[in-house]
């Protein structure tokens, strides 16, 4: 599998209660390069499904594979350390701290010379080399989603998974969002991510899944899944 996609989730079940699960069996698969969106209603098990990746929440059934490894139930640190990067919705930067300590403890499981990776997120965020000496609670909500990508890219991650990277943000600030993503998954970069705000980010994604109840409903191309009228009617706010 050493050559096959990076992320690969073969019939997951997690939740936050043993034997209550909230995630049954979900399968899905985010190759180099890709943007692949999960979309659904409220409690349809995608941030579940991200943090039982991410070794955040217990499994209690099926497998993860990233880069070929498996990754099923590792502790978070070993998680991060085999390429995953996760930016959660909420606490994803430490307000207190300056955005460059946000960035020199996101690389906490780094050793060595941390000068190239810094100056690498400054070029990437240029936003973000400006403030570099203010506390994080001063950005406005676009930068502070710009620090806590950046935070996630510190470790060199085969893949990045997001939860809401959207979230309140202004639409200007949903459009750079989405462009760097865009930009990130062209260097080789597989992005996941859940989205409310599907119509946006199935428009810049390659794939998508589309959960409901903690299981696949559907799932294809991401211009398959705006013309589906079911989904349309169901997850997207009504026909095209």
């Amino acid at each position: 599998m050493s050559g096959g996609p990076r992320l690969v989730v073969e019939n997951l079940v997690a939740g936050y209660v043993r034997g209550l699960p909230v995630v049954h069996g979900v399968s899905i698969e985010v190759d180099r390069g890709e943007i692949v969106t999960l979309i659904g209603p409220n409690g349809a098990g995608k941030s579940t499904l991200l943090k039982a990746i991410a070794g955040l929440i217990a499994t209690e059934g099926g497998r993860v594979w990233v880069d070929g490894r498996d990754v099923t139930a590792l502790p978070t640190h070993r998680v991060v350390s085999s390429g995953i990067g996760f930016v959660p919705q909420t606490g994803n930067v430490f307000t207190t701290l300056t955005v460059h300590e946000n960035l020199k403890a996101g690389a906490h499981v780094i050793h060595g010379s941390l000068d190239e990776r810094l100056e690498r997120a400054y070029a990437l965020f240029a936003p973000l080399a400006a403030r570099r000496a203010l506390r994080a609670r001063a950005l406005s909500g676009g930068e502070r989603q710009m620090l806590a990508i950046a935070r996630a890219l510190m470790t060199d991650p085969t893949l990045l998974m997001l939860d809401e990277p959207t979230a309140g943000l202004a639409p200007r600030m949903v459009e750079d969002v989405f462009r760097q993503l865009r930009g990130l998954a062209e260097t080789g970069i597989a992005v996941l991510m859940v989205e409310q705000n599907a119509r946006a980010a199935l428009s810049v994604s390659d794939r998508g899944y589309v959960l409901a109840e903690g299981r696949n409903r559907f799932a294809g191309p991401a211009h398959a899944l705006l013309d589906e009228p079911r989904v349309a009617e169901a997850f997207l706010g009504g026909r095209r």
